[in-house]
């Protein structure tokens, strides 16, 4: 039978005292881990590996989704800090948010170092 988190890290549900390490993870780090959750969202992440910046309507082409569906997901994944995003006129270009990404993962390893 699995163990539950708080049966592996009983510290992860335990109050802590002011000024020791964080209980849970940062709101945006859930939302970042929430975006990493979806093989479409990790599809649409890796179509802006090197510095790559596309349109909605590029991304829903390259996925092969909608673009509702690829809008949706570019919100998920920008809400997760996973890509940023800009408008020239009408049109809205995404790349990633390195900055985002890295600030994430530096809470989680932080996280993760304090409970297990």
């Amino acid at each position: 039978m699995e163990q539950t988190t708080s049966e592996r890290c009983p510290e992860a549900s335990a109050p802590r005292e002011q000024g020791s390490s964080p209980v849970a993870l940062a709101e945006d780090t859930q939302e970042f881990l929430k975006a990493l959750g979806s093989p479409t969202r990790q599809r649409i992440m890796m179509l802006f590996a090197q510095g790559a910046e596309l349109s909605v309507g590029e991304v829903a082409e390259r996925v092969g989704v909608s673009q509702a569906t690829a809008s949706q997901q570019l919100t998920l994944l920008r809400r997760g800090r996973v890509v940023t995003s800009r408008r020239a006129g009408k049109t809205v270009y995404y790349r990633a948010d390195r900055d985002g990404v890295l600030t994430a993962l530096t809470d989680l390893r932080s996280y993760l170092l304090t409970c297990c």
